[in-house]
């Protein structure tokens, strides 16, 4: 469980967070500079391949929710995001467009939302969800978009997208100090009191330089923190490691578009965080009806084990799977839908026991099948013994 800072973890937070330079400004992945066309790549990302999503339901699309975006905006001219963005605003820069100079919040969105293409292997994991988008963050140098976001800027921005009526909101970027963050905190509250699933990573400062400093919003109650894995299911390196890893999801060498078209590789927990946003999208519009805290019970009662074993440091409840999410039955309080899409899994415990009983039943018919038959041997001889006798063991019919 998470709890309140303390005096002394607040002065910690504090200044790392003045040694990172990021009072101000939420930290990413990597610096942002502009961004430049991808490359044209065939390739099925590594996850899908993982998760096998040739067992996805063919109506888990997401389609139906609306996803907030808190990130540097969307290229809605790529290919795969034309028509996925909802709405849009830009405390940044006021622009009259949908726009995105960096790059970051274009790949974040194209692994939720990128739309199902036959000419490209990639898409979104909710690919019929809807993006709305808040540019509050990855200030390119040069431009008069430089100046971050104010605290209550950022809370207008969480404040925007729960009204609009995002079921989920992502936010993959990192504070490294809860101070001066009250009123985006509160926001995060309300949203969260409104039934909204706020998934957050958990940021990538697990280094000797920056000594895994506590990631906000992350760390605040309620916030799905999501770490970052590569394929082998490790760790990444920088991933944060606390109590503020609730689930880990692929974060290495992840398959993006990227603004201008093309697509590339990037890797942290700016493009884990997505993954789980997608997944709770998926869950949100598979269950008509499922509350938010569900959705988010649902995610880490169907993750995968993680290496070295559940809860293991750094990993939270396991690794994301988006198949499980959508289709398991986690308890008889699963809605009737989830009851009708899978037969109930059995609990280990209660099946060896089941086990066991039968076992014991086989047992006891055995034993009582031999003891019939051992009372009609004893008949048998009672019957045929004296007649033995009298005819001296003659055949019968011999005088």
């Amino acid at each position: 469980m998470r709890t309140p800072l303390s005096v002394l973890t607040a002065l910690t937070a504090l200044a790392a967070s003045v040694l990172v330079g990021a009072t101000a400004s939420p930290a990413y992945a990597q610096p942002c500079s502009q961004p430049q066309a991808g490359a044209q790549i065939s390739d099925n990302p590594w996850q899908h391949v993982v998760w096998d999503l040739s067992k996805m339901p063919a109506d888990a699309t997401g389609k139906g929710i609306l996803v907030g975006v808190l990130d540097s905006g969307v290229d809605d001219d790529h290919p795969q995001l034309q028509g996925q963005v909802a709405d849009f605003i830009d405390p940044l820069k006021h622009q009259s467009k949908v726009d995105d100079l960096c790059g970051h919040g274009t790949a974040v969105a194209g692994l939720i939302a990128g739309k199902k293409r036959n000419d490209v292997a990639f898409r979104g994991l909710a690919f019929d969800a809807k993006i709305l988008s808040a540019r509050v963050s990855e200030q390119v140098p040069g431009h008069d978009d430089e100046a971050p976001v104010t605290d209550a800027e950022m809370a207008a921005a969480v404040r925007w997208a729960v009204d609009k009526g995002a079921k989920v909101i992502n936010i993959s970027f990192v504070y490294v100090s809860a101070v001066g963050r009250d009123l985006f905190k509160k926001a995060i509250e309300d949203a969260i009191s409104r039934d909204v699933v706020i998934v957050a990573a958990v940021g990538n400062n697990n280094t000797a330089e920056r000594k895994n400093p506590t990631p906000y919003p992350a760390a605040w109650p309620g916030v799905v923190g999501v770490a970052a894995i590569a394929s082998n299911g490790d760790l990444l390196p920088a991933s944060g490691v606390g109590d503020f890893v609730d689930i880990a999801a692929p974060g290495k060498d992840v398959l993006v578009p990227k603004p201008i078209g093309g697509y590339g590789f990037d890797a942290g927990t700016s493009f884990a965080s997505p993954l789980v946003a997608a997944t709770a999208a998926l869950i949100f519009q598979r269950f008509p009806g499922i509350k938010a805290k569900e959705v988010i019970r649902r995610l880490l009662a169907t993750a995968d084990p993680a290496p070295g074993g559940r809860r293991s440091e750094g990993y939270g409840a396991g690794l994301l799977n988006p198949v499980r999410a959508v289709t398991e039955v986690i308890d008889d309080a699963a809605p009737a839908r989830a009851r009708a899409l899978q037969a109930p899994t059995i609990d280990p415990v209660q099946a060896r026991a089941a086990a066991e009983e039968a076992r014991i039943r086989e047992q006891a018919l055995w034993f009582s099948a031999i003891g019939i038959v051992a009372a009609l041997l004893a008949v048998a001889l009672m019957v045929a013994l004296p007649a033995g006798i009298r005819r001296k063991w003659r055949p019968a019919g011999e005088r």
